[in-house]
């Protein structure tokens, strides 16, 4: 049986991130930079096998991505939307400078997948979103290579499922934007193949 894909690409560059602010569930769109970077990822993704669908977070940064790849694809597919890819919910952090939460919340957050940001959400609740997802994915057998835009620390996620770890390993990694990461979609033997790519 041929193996199962799965690339989580990272949205492009916005106003927001370009000035080192929290950005979650704030609905920013690409900025210039994250146009450009995100108009070279539909080859990139093509390259890695014939793409049969792509998934996108509700938000329009990664809405905007999701199209910018379909537009590079040799053949035409439609974004489908699934919200438990959206960013974490920074709450009360959101839109804030990185800055503004403090050296105190910043280890407890570090050490604790519980920890909540004020009116926000867990690391820990955003992993099950996400181990849902992928499930549902995992049962979708009849495409090889299944493409989903997202954010940081769903990506991160996916990326903890697949390596068999906890999400704390997400303070471990980094991601840059637009770039793509693979997992081998395989419910008995999840592997990850490659990590933080850009083009």
């Amino acid at each position: 049986m041929a193996e199962r894909l799965l690339t989580l690409v990272r949205h492009g560059q916005t106003a927001a991130n370009a000035q080192n602010l929290l950005q979650g569930h704030v609905n920013h769109p690409l900025d210039d930079i994250g146009r450009a970077q995100v108009s070279l990822l539909g080859a990139a993704v093509q390259k890695i096998g014939p793409v049969g669908r792509i998934i996108s977070s509700p938000l329009l940064r990664a809405q905007q991505t999701a199209q910018a790849i379909t537009e590079g694809l040799s053949q035409s597919i439609e974004v489908e939307t699934d919200p438990r890819w959206i960013e974490l919910n920074y709450g009360d952090f959101d839109g804030q400078p990185v800055s503004s939460v403090s050296a105190q919340q910043w280890a407890t957050w570090r050490t604790d997948e519980h920890f909540r940001p004020p009116n926000g959400e867990t690391l820990a609740e955003l992993s099950v979103r996400v181990h849902e997802a992928i499930n549902d994915l995992l049962n979708d057998t009849g495409h090889s290579h299944i493409v989903v835009v997202s954010h940081v620390s769903p990506i991160k996620a996916a990326v903890a499922w697949a390596l068999g770890v906890g999400v704390e390993v997400s303070w471990r990694t980094a991601l840059d934007r637009a770039s793509m990461t693979t997992v081998r979609l395989d419910a008995k033997h999840p592997a990850l193949k490659t990590f933080n790519v850009t083009v």
